[in-house]
């Protein structure tokens, strides 16, 4: 038994000072995997590591549900994080910040503005198809694309073979890109 689920045992059982001790044993994994995805965001991203790892911990220490062990925890840390690139794109989107678009002087603007189409929102849009039909797909490009996760991570902690993983990843990358076709984001899902 790891040390992380240790700790989350006990946090599940009551012990009021196990919460305390499992964020420094993460904390610097969590911090490598918000890092390796902001690396891989557009430039201009507002957030950093340090501040998607503290907004994910917690978004996870507000759960009530218990955590299994370490892979469920860290693929829950994954969904928070995807959940919180998802929420700054549109946040950024949205009408009241100016939809993305550049400031311009008033008369300088056109009438009608072209729509935005952030690609964090797009591969959200297409990630949940991907769960209608293939859950664990879906739950691979989430590791991989939003924790930057290798495959032999990904697999362990979707207790699937490495053969597997890559199988799924082969697939869901496949469909992801005839999903976005014509977006402008198939090519980063590599």
């Amino acid at each position: 038994m790891s040390e992380v689920t240790r700790i989350l045992s006990a946090i599940e059982a009551g012990d009021p000072h196990a919460a305390e001790q499992l964020l420094p044993l993460v904390y610097d994994e969590l911090r490598q995997l918000a890092a390796q995805k902001l690396a891989q965001e557009k430039p201009g991203q507002t957030l950093d590591a340090t501040a998607l790892v503290h907004e994910a911990y917690l978004r996870l220490a507000g759960q009530q549900q218990p955590f299994a062990g370490r892979a469920h925890f860290f693929a829950a840390a994954a969904e928070a994080m995807r959940r919180i690139l998802i929420d700054n794109a549109r946040r950024k989107r949205s009408l009241k910040r100016g939809g993305g678009l550049p400031r311009q002087d008033l008369d300088e603007a056109e009438l009608i503005a072209p729509e935005v189409r952030d690609d964090v929102l797009a591969l959200d849009e297409a990630l949940t198809k991907l769960a209608e039909t293939d859950r664990a797909a879906a739950e691979l490009v989430q590791l991989r694309y939003f924790t930057g996760l290798s495959i032999p991570e990904a697999a362990e902690i979707l207790g699937v073979s490495v053969r597997t993983a890559e199988r799924l990843w082969t697939y869901a990358r496949a469909w992801l890109h005839r999903e976005i076709q014509g977006v402008g984001l198939a090519g980063d899902i590599s």
